[in-house]
Order: C-alpha cells, then structure tokens, then sequence
C-alpha cells in the first residue's frame, strides 16, 4: 500500500477512560455495560468505547453528536492530548504509520510540530503577541529564523484575508478574525493534519457560515486532512466528505452525508437528521436511477415508461444523439452547483454531483430528463421526477 492509499487517520478499536479504575471500566466495556453503569461502577467516566475509524487523506471527516458524546475526546487522542486506554491511534507521519497512543515522547514531538496542527473553539491567542507573532507561534517552536517565519507567516495571514491585521493584537480583532489567526497559524506549520475542535461555534451564525465557507474554499487549494468536530448537523452535513456520528463515547454511524441522511442507521441517527433540509445535502449520485436499471431497446435507452424518450450512447455509454417521438433532438449541458442549461435543448446532461437543488431547479425551467455522467462522461444514472420525489420521501427512514 502506498503512502496515499494508507488512511492519514486510523482509529483502531479505541478506547478511552477518565478514572484510576480503567482496567475494571474496560472489563464493563467488554460487558457492553452503558456509560452510566461503567460510572457508577467504577466511578470513571467512558470518554469512547470501540472506535474504529479511517481517514482518508484529503478529506474533511466531521465527528458530530450531543455534547457528551465523545467527539472531542477522539479528536485529541490524534495528538495525544488524551491517552488511549486500548486501542491503536495511527497517524501518517513522514510517509509511515505511526501509534500515536504508543510512540515514543521525542516521535509524538515531531508529530505535534510537524504532521499534526490543531484549532481551538476558543481561538487560544496570546494577548501580549501580535497577529504576527501568534500565527508564527508553530514555526518559532521548530526553530526558523525571525526571517523565514514572517515570509511563511505573511503568505498564510494573505491566505484569510488578514494582511493589513499583521501587527494588532488580538483584542483589536473580531471573532472571525481571531479565529482566521488560528486558521493561519495551523496553515503555517504546513502540517498535513487539521484537528479542528468546533472552531467555528463560538461565533455568530453569520460569520459562522462565512468562515465554512471559507475553508471549503481554502480545501480546493491545500487539500489538508481535516478531524472536525461540530454537534451542528447543517454544519457538519456542508463540510463533511464523509461524517461520523456518536453517542456515548460510541460511532452509531459513519458515511457520506448521504448515505446518512437517506438511510440512518439507529433511531438516535434518524433523530438526528429528522429536521434537515436534503436539498442542502443530496447530490444526484445518491438518488439517480443506475444506467443498469434503465431499460434498453435495440442500443438505444428509454428515457420514460412510454419508450418516445431514445437515447443514444457510444460504445462507453456516452451519450450521444437523442431522438424524441422519432424526431432528433438536442442534448444540452448543466453544471453541478447553479442549476443553468447551457442552450435550449430536449434532454439535460450534467454531473453525477449535480446538487438536488440545482436538478429541481432545471426541472422546474425546461422539465427535461436529466443524464447524470461521471468525469469521463459516461452515464451513471437519470435524475428525473421519479428519483427526485423517490430521494426526498426516503431521506428519513432508518435501515431495518
């Protein structure tokens, strides 16, 4: 396995104990005993319990659940700010698997100052430092000159917009731009980690969003591996390449946004997602009927039950023509995100990421099929009514 196949995050069936008393709280781990039951036992409390989790490198994976729920308690067990009672926590440093809940202290050394950066809910500047001097507090630790810190410094504090700030402090600073000075100074170190503990939930929703906004932005460009942990879901469904979610110290479920909204898996999951809008989270992929399931007549597939919908496709099932009642049509293109046809045309194609948004929205000016086609502009699937209506009836019913 190469270096970017292997997870940049592995947790392996972890486990955490606040207490003196963890060899008998892992005993009733194993018992499956309840938090409650392990606390009044032993009177140590279950921070997590059998946690297994990959994380891919690249990809933003939000931890979400209640307060109490063991998010940031595994956050912190990535840098060893919390101690594994069992269990193996591999990070990918220098391009080998490393255990972080076993390596030695000058190994977790370099793994804080190098591999694994880290943003504070409550921003954690230094009062007496400058923008400057707080952002460049990771870089000064590893020892660059005064020199090479502020060039690296200033190109990060570019990077959010906080140039003109360099030399104010922090009380001179809104929320936002506190928090941008935290973003900046996890940047500098140019770790390949980000262990973002709800940086965003201190501030008010406008600036909240803003600031996601922003790091999806930023992710295009620096394509970090990114822990985040949020108990909002509208958060965590707009950031997350994939989420997991806890309870009692527990993963009830892992998966694309998706795959969670459309088929939880515990009725604690289905609670959870009862009230969320799945226009802001479903993409054609998730409820596109296959091109293996649409029926095809002499080469050609029928894009309705009455067969006067022809599509062609080459030999790849690229599409090609489309021929409507006999008569030839045309094939028009839509991008992923705004829901706009290119030109007037017969059938829609479009990206197999197509936002549902953006589908009913194309379906609601021309009513047209919509083909759903891979990178490679292969057919994946058809969004018309049928899926749309079929994805929003189905978002909210638990798997048996």
């Amino acid at each position: 396995m190469t270096a970017d196949e292997r997870p940049a995050i592995e947790f392996r069936n972890v486990d955490i104990v606040f207490g003196d008393k963890q060899a008998e709280a892992l005993r009733l781990i194993d018992a499956g005993k309840t938090r409650d039951e392990i606390l009044k036992a032993t009177d140590s409390v279950l921070g997590a319990a059998g946690v297994n989790l990959s994380v891919r490198r690249g990809e933003i994976c939000v931890l979400m659940g209640l307060s109490g729920s063991g998010k940031s308690t595994i956050l912190r067990a990535v840098n060893r700010l919390n101690e594994v009672a069992r269990g193996e926590v591999h990070v990918l440093h220098r391009d080998r698997p490393v255990d972080v809940a076993r390596c030695d202290e000058r190994v977790l050394r370099d793994i804080r100052t190098h591999t694994v950066s880290m943003v504070f809910q409550q921003f954690a500047l230094l009062p007496w430092r400058t923008v400057r001097q707080n952002a460049g507090l990771g870089l000064e630790l590893q020892g660059l000159s005064v020199s090479e810190r502020n060039r690296i410094v200033d190109e990060k504090l570019a990077m959010v917009g906080l140039t003109k700030w360099a030399d104010k402090y922090a009380h001179e600073l809104s929320g936002g731009m506190q928090q941008r000075v935290g973003l900046a100074r996890a940047f500098a170190t140019d770790a390949d980690i980000l262990l973002m503990d709800e940086p965003f939930s201190a501030l008010d929703p406008l600036i909240r969003a803003k600031l996601q906004d922003e790091l999806l932005e930023l992710q295009q460009s620096i394509r970090k591996t990114i822990l985040f942990v949020s108990h909002d879901l509208d958060e965590a469904m707009k950031l997350g390449n994939r989420i997991a979610i806890m309870q009692d110290g527990r993963i009830v479920q892992a998966g694309q946004p998706e795959d969670i909204l459309l088929s939880p898996a515990t009725p604690y999951v289905a609670e959870f997602v009862r009230h969320m809008n799945p226009l802001n989270v479903l993409r054609g992929s998730a409820v596109m009927r296959p091109v293996r399931a649409i029926k095809r007549e002499a080469g050609a597939l029928l894009l309705d039950e009455a067969g006067g919908v022809r599509l062609e496709v080459d030999a790849s099932d690229r599409p090609v023509s489309v021929h409507i009642e006999g008569h030839g049509g045309t094939l028009g293109h839509a991008d992923g995100d705004e829901g706009q046809v290119d030109h007037p045309c017969d059938v829609i194609v479009a990206p197999v990421d197509l936002k549902l948004r953006a589908a009913i929205a194309l379906k609601r000016q021309t009513n047209h099929p919509i083909l759903l086609v891979d990178d490679l502009g292969r057919l994946a699937g058809l969004c018309d009514d049928e899926e749309i209506y079929r994805g929003l009836l189905q978002r909210s019913e638990p798997r048996a």
